[in-house]
């Protein structure tokens, strides 16, 4: 091709703009890398406040960013954190803005044991920071339960191990909730299960979590942080039982007991009860053998302390005796009494003879004849004073009688309503009005005018004026 064909086909050719070019590499890259499995070391680990997940994955030659969305951070296996390595699976993608490319992560695992370990590690020392592994806030498990809550796989050896041991030691009730004890779900129904168990109207005296043994990716359910403080927080004494007795999880160290084994869980949960017989049996016979004891001793001392008391005989014989002498003098004493009082009377009584009794009367007749002498005339004083001013007030009241200048030919004159009227300027023209008499009463209209149909109260008769 000549150099004029070259610039002739290079003029012909359609110009892209940027925006057009850049969504052309980006469906090119997705559709040839639409699901890529990626390990790396995560580093610049962002967690944006809207529930993205900015980072970047490396390894010592290159790195890609990556992305997790919002909706699938809570479907991670492992949280996202500065130097863990993980495996990744998403597609690849470009952002058109910038000219990059990335990796829009949908799921994320760890890349070996190590990884899952050194994660462990930080969240541990994170919950410890704040106080939860301390054992002052661990709390007793009760000696005597009488409802055990099991949380564990509802099929397999473990929750058959448990419920025989319990069956064999206490006769508790046994409330087993079902849940799954390995993958994503397991933490989630845990969680959930313990809710349950606080929601009970009778909860559980105490919770066994129980799982049976496995590797550290099979126990990783069991150090998920959400089920660490939903253990730490739980109201209910719980008992972990997860693995066997060199397995440790999260939960062993949050939980109120770490039991070695399901079967030792059980245990821990519950008293012997052949025992518990066997140790009430034995506490009754030795408290008879002491109460036997003690009241033997009892026994004995006051037998002692008797033997050095005298006997009641020798106690009573004093005063026995005094007893009687007292009852034989008690009668001559009261006839001596007798006889004292006795002449006693008979001095007052002798100088009260007949005659004195009659010359005493007589003088005491004779003082009474004297005041009745005395006092008649004084009597009769008071009488005719009394008189005299009686007969003065009634003088009195009859001159100042309402009723007496009537006598002498006044009259009252009254209002229509019975007032009486005490001056001329009380009393209009035309006025009803009532004159009253000695010898009765009459009707009048002052002044000679008398309104039409005008009557006087109380009266029938007409006005004579």
């Amino acid at each position: 091709m000549s150099e004029d064909d070259s610039t002739s086909l290079t003029d012909n050719a359609p110009a892209y703009s940027v925006s057009e070019l850049a969504f052309a590499l980006k469906r090119t890259l997705e559709d040839a890398y639409g699901f890529v499995r990626l390990r790396g070391e995560l580093s610049k680990v962002t967690h944006h406040s809207n529930g993205h997940v900015y980072l970047t994955l490396k390894d010592d030659k290159a790195a890609i960013d990556g992305v997790v969305w919002r909706g699938s951070v809570s479907r991670l296996q492992v949280r996202p954190d500065q130097g863990l390595e993980v495996i990744v699976t998403g597609k690849i993608t470009t952002y058109p803005a910038s000219s990059k490319y990335q990796i829009v992560i949908e799921t994320m695992e760890p890349a070996g044991v190590g990884a899952l370990l050194a994660q462990l590690e930080k969240l541990k020392a994170k919950l410890d920071a704040e106080g939860l592994f301390d054992q002052d806030r661990k709390k007793p498990i009760p000696t005597l339960p009488g409802v055990i809550g099991v949380i564990t796989s509802p099929t397999g050896a473990v929750i058959r191990d448990i419920l025989h041991r319990i069956r064999d030691r206490w006769p508790a009730h046994v409330l087993v909730w079902p849940v799954v004890v390995q993958g994503e779900a397991a933490p989630g129904q845990i969680i959930a299960a313990l809710a349950g168990f606080h929601a009970f109207a009778v909860r559980p005296d105490v919770i066994i979590i129980a799982r049976g043994g496995g590797s550290v990716e099979d126990l990783w359910g069991f150090n998920d942080e959400a089920l660490a403080r939903a253990v730490a927080a739980s109201e209910i004494p719980i008992i972990s039982a997860v693995g066997h007795e060199t397995d440790t999880t999260l939960i062993d160290f949050v939980s109120d007991r770490r039991a070695p084994t399901p079967t030792a869980a059980a245990e821990m949960a519950t008293p012997v009860q052949s025992e518990l017989r066997a140790g009430v049996m034995g506490a009754a016979q030795r408290l008879e053998r002491a109460g036997g004891r003690i009241i033997e001793d009892r026994r004995q001392r006051l037998t002692a302390s008797a033997r050095g008391l005298p006997r009641r005989e020798d106690l009573l014989a004093l005063p026995t005796q005094r007893l009687d002498l007292a009852a034989g003098r008690l009668g001559a004493g009261l006839s001596r009494n007798v006889a004292v009082h006795e002449q006693a009377f008979a001095r007052i009584s002798s100088p009260l003879k007949p005659g004195l009794l009659q010359r005493h009367a007589v003088i005491e007749a004779d003082k009474l004849a004297r005041i009745t002498a005395r006092m008649a005339p004084a009597v009769r004083r008071t009488l005719a004073t009394a008189d005299e001013r009686l007969s003065s007030l009634d003088k009195l009241l009859r001159s100042l009688s309402p009723d007496g200048p009537l006598e002498r030919g006044f009259a009252r004159v009254r209002h229509a309503n019975g007032s009486l009227a005490r001056s001329a300027r009380e009393l209009s023209n035309g006025e009803a009005v009532e004159l009253v008499f000695a010898d009765g009463r009459r009707g009048a209209v002052v002044d000679g005018v008398r309104p039409v149909k005008a009557k006087l109260a109380g009266s029938d008769q007409g006005s004579l004026f």
